[in-house]
């Protein structure tokens, strides 16, 4: 099993501050310093607007085949649910130069928590993975109807790839458990701030959480129980707030080699800052 360990995003202004990985950094540069720590990113920006291909060659350009790219899907997929054609076009074609430079992961899908398991909306998914046919996507269904065997079982008939989440423990979502529905595992750490998850006013208060040690040890040991059952397993740490996500990633690499699952560490230049 590969192991790809990123963030979601690598834009964030916050770790410009002493002893971050963008500490005397300029913003243009941020992606060539990310890629010298982390083998993996999810791009966030393309839920807003899809970029187009000059800024995908730019993003594979500046990453120097260093860091594998999951994309996404942008907001008119999973929260309007109004797709046109021309939308699906950009969305699959756009990142052409990440696919032709092999640095193209799975597209991702995160649905929001009103996103339930009604008949409509499982038309709807049923749809989507049609028109994705041919490309990895990642699901991400965030209300706990949809967290059942036969939910995954109909995803692995479609080659959709279940997102196992780690969420606060507020009620109403998925079980934090790594599910396994394709070759490929796709894992997102969003925190345990179980105070700011719904009052929060932003996404970054909702990933203000620190994990401890024994927490990155849980996760170990819960993806080391499906290692054989996967050739890929991307992780993707939500809790870019400070710097949080910098400080857990070494952890998990640690407990992950510690359990026989070999990850690659990056070896970026000797700089003494933060990892």
């Amino acid at each position: 099993m590969r192991v790809w360990i990123g963030c979601g995003g690598y834009s964030n202004e916050e770790w410009a501050a002493p002893g971050l990985i963008y500490e005397g950094v300029k913003k243009d540069t941020y992606l060539e310093t990310y890629a010298r720590h982390f083998d993996a990113v999810e791009l966030n920006s393309s839920f807003y607007a899809i970029p187009g291909l000059k800024a995908f060659e730019g993003m594979a350009r500046k990453s120097a085949g260093r860091t594998r790219f999951t994309v996404k899907v942008n907001k008119v997929f999973t929260h309007d649910r109004a797709p046109t054609d021309a939308d699906f076009d950009r969305m699959l074609q756009s990142p052409g130069p990440l696919a032709d430079a092999g640095l193209l992961g799975p597209y991702l899908a995160q649905f929001p928590y009103s996103f339930h398991r009604t008949a409509d909306n499982r038309k709807y998914l049923l749809g989507l993975a049609e028109r994705f046919a041919g490309h990895e996507l990642a699901v991400e269904l965030r209300h706990a109807s949809w967290d059942k065997p036969e939910v995954r079982e109909a995803m692995a008939e479609y080659g959709l790839i279940w997102v196992s989440p780690d969420y606060p423990v507020v009620g109403g979502m998925p079980e934090p458990q790594v599910h396994v529905t394709t070759d490929v595992g796709y894992l997102r750490l969003h925190g345990r701030n179980k105070g700011s998850w719904w009052e929060g006013s932003s996404a970054a208060e909702r990933h203000d959480y620190l994990y401890n040690r024994a927490e990155m040890d849980e996760w170990a040991e819960k993806i080391a129980l499906v290692a054989d059952d996967l050739s890929e397993l991307y992780i993707f740490f939500q809790n870019t707030t400070k710097g949080h996500a910098l400080k857990n990633i070494p952890m998990l690499r640690e407990a992950l080699n510690a359990r026989g699952i070999p990850v690659k560490t990056p070896d970026p230049a000797d700089d003494g800052r933060l990892m």
